[in-house]
């Protein structure tokens, strides 16, 4: 039995308190699993149980959600961040990560937080919690991933304007997605010949040069040198050809070359239960695909869908690692 997974609260100002309550009333004793926070920013009449040790999580009724306690300094109206708490959001990420690479959580499912919150309340130095996980973890370069049931899906230049896109795609960038996305399909996916498709960068990809010399100048290399490692990929291929049903199910993973090329179509498929995974790391970690929306925290009106899809897609990895 793997050990269970560890949520961390995320900014309590926001929705998180409310969705790892409702996740537990979802998932009830079917996925274990624990949050770490103070139970003062539960929603009010939340039934929990403070737990001292994450293997305690599983003793917990299937109606409480088990809570490692982490106290904040401040009270957390809903919708408003508190300087003063920022500074214990940051720290319970790094206690998380501590609990997963003991071995006492078999994997890291993170809560949205508020990035302004945390530079403003803490100092936080980091763009968002991705490099901030890979800082704490040691590791140079990681890689996101937007999975549901009908599509896996990577970026190979994320937060970056448009026009910053061509500049930054190099070759060694292109590599490293790549091969970090097929070790990431074959270790914590057990497929064991990821079958990947790869988008240009300009349209029709790039249609011989007449529409851009990218596809031919940077991509298509690439994938020559990495085919003759023994990597299954398939592309440069045109992104507006890609995502239909018939499409998708000859692959195993899409990788795209910016940010809205590969968010789009999993948005379109399914935007409340998309799944924000992070490859490279050396321990799982998963969140849901939404951020901390503020407007709607404490109207018991948010939607879980996404946290109960990370959660799940975490302890599926994580059973996929052994």
């Amino acid at each position: 039995m793997i050990a269970p997974i560890a949520l961390t609260c995320g900014e309590p100002a926001g929705i998180g308190p409310e969705i790892a309550v409702k996740a537990r009333q979802a998932l009830g004793k079917r996925l274990p699993f624990f949050w770490i926070g103070d139970p003062a920013h539960l929603p009010e009449g939340s039934a929990w149980q403070g737990i001292t040790a994450p293997f305690e999580a599983a003793e917990v009724p299937a109606e409480a959600l088990p809570v490692l306690l982490h106290r904040f300094p401040d009270p957390q109206p809903p919708g408003q961040p508190t300087p003063g708490n920022a500074a214990e959001v940051v720290a319970v990420i790094a206690r998380a990560v501590s609990l997963v690479q003991s071995g006492a959580a078999s994997a890291i499912c993170t809560s949205p937080i508020h990035k302004k919150a945390l530079k403003d309340g803490a100092g936080f130095a980091f763009p968002g919690h991705t490099e901030f996980l890979a800082s704490l973890a040691g590791v140079d370069q990681v890689v996101m991933m937007l999975a549901c049931p009908g599509l896996r899906v990577v970026p190979a230049t994320i937060h970056i304007p448009l026009a910053e896109v061509p500049a930054t795609l190099t070759q060694e960038l292109l590599d490293s997605v790549l091969s970090i996305t097929d070790a990431a399909l074959r270790r914590d996916f057990g497929i064991a010949a990821p079958r990947i498709w790869v988008t240009g960068l300009n349209p029709h990809a790039g249609e011989g040069g007449a529409m851009g010399a990218e596809d031919a100048a940077v991509i298509a290399p690439v994938i020559e040198r990495l085919r003759a490692k023994g990597l299954r990929l398939t592309g440069p291929l045109p992104a507006d050809t890609m995502f239909h049903g018939g499409a998708r199910a000859r692959y195993d993973c899409a990788v795209a070359m910016y940010h809205d090329q590969a968010l789009i179509p999993i948005k379109t498929i399914d935007f409340a239960g998309g799944v924000n995974v992070t490859l490279g790391l050396p321990f799982i970690r998963t969140s849901p695909d939404h951020g901390t929306a503020f407007d709607i925290a404490g109207k018991g009106v948010a939607d879980p869908s996404s946290l109960v899809a990370a959660l799940e897609m975490a302890s599926e990895m994580a059973q996929a690692r052994g």
